[in-house]
């Protein structure tokens, strides 16, 4: 949420939040305010959290387990109840440790008969290990993933809800990656392998069919306080105007101190894959150089309890206007 709005009169914000036509508070150079109309509808934080909760209520999603499976069978149905058409990919996969698992993407399509579209992406299963633990006795636990997960999915699910009540311009198409979380620590080989199996064999897919899009969006680790998102050099070097345009809306709209336009580091994540499918693609991800990764990522700590709905709403309304947005 936009601090500036936090000193606002109550009644004041109420009744902005209650208008129909929207607007947001963003600073100009001199310090004053004006006031940005949004072209998107208003993205609900309370729902978001509330997505978000239900995911972490099955317990852990690690692949093979009943709580993956339940997860799967709720985020089904809750986009079909949102009006898209939901499909499950996937075929028997091999993790690192020489497991295997019945690998379940699920992808979900809003108006599939415009030409013009627009994909948003995030990993829905757990990592079965919370190795990054200060505590090396909470190595081999399992963690909630709360943040590092189902916050990307719920994001993802606000944003269905309200494209159902409202049509973009644009088709929309969501995927949701699973097996994304279960690689090698300190993975050594080309371009990190071991992860993001979910949209490795995604990529197959597009690619056999043809499939094209505008741009693709990942997210991952979208809820925790204090994010900041920088702009990853993949990001940077396959969708550079994507990038711009996404966090000049974010700064635009008032969430300038989530979108920091500092450059990272190469971060192997699921949209270095949707960028081999021809899709230029970008990652909105709590990162930066100097602190790495979410303070909470991979550890016991990743739970509801560190879930910041201001985080949501700045993700999703910035995600939202730059759909609502396209032509």
């Amino acid at each position: 949420m936009n601090k500036k709005l936090l000193i606002l009169p109550l009644l004041a914000l109420i009744g902005l939040e209650a208008c129909q036509n929207k607007t947001k508070q963003s600073d100009t150079e001199n310090g004053e305010q004006t006031t940005v109309k949004l072209s998107s509808p208003d993205f609900n934080a309370d729902s978001a959290y509330a997505y978000t909760k239900t995911q972490v209520d099955f317990g852990p999603r690690i692949p093979g387990t009943s709580a993956h499976q339940k997860c799967a069978d709720y985020l089904v149905a809750k986009l079909k109840s949102f009006g898209a058409s939901v499909s499950i990919q996937g075929e028997k996969t091999q993790t690192y440790d020489g497991k295997s698992f019945q690998l379940k993407n699920i992808v979900a399509t809003f108006n599939p008969d415009k030409k013009e579209r627009v994909l948003i992406t995030a990993h829905w299963d757990a990592r079965p290990f919370s190795d990054q633990d200060a505590d090396p006795a909470n190595h081999t636990k399992s963690f909630d993933a709360a943040n590092d997960g189902a916050s990307g999915v719920a994001v993802i699910l606000e944003m269905a809800r309200q494209i159902q009540q409202k049509q973009p311009n644009v088709g929309v198409d969501f995927v949701l990656w699973d097996l994304e979380d279960y690689g090698k620590a300190n993975d050594e080989t080309p371009d990190e392998t071991t992860w993001c199996l979910g949209s490795q064999y995604w990529v197959k897919k597009a690619t056999a069919s043809g499939y094209k899009a505008l741009y693709g969006i990942n997210l991952d680790m979208v809820g925790g306080g204090n994010a900041q998102f920088t702009q990853d050099e993949i990001s940077r070097q396959a969708a550079p105007t994507v990038a711009d345009k996404v966090w000049d809306i974010g700064n635009e709209i008032g969430y300038s101190s989530y979108f920091t336009k500092i450059p990272s580091g190469k971060l192997v994540d699921d949209h270095f894959w949707m960028n081999k499918a021809g899709v230029p693609s970008i990652d909105i991800i709590h990162y930066n150089d100097n602190s790495g990764f979410y303070i909470n990522w991979h550890t016991q700590l990743d739970n509801l309890a560190n879930i910041d709905k201001n985080t949501l709403k700045a993700t999703g309304q910035t995600v939202l206007e730059t759909i609502y947005r396209e032509k």
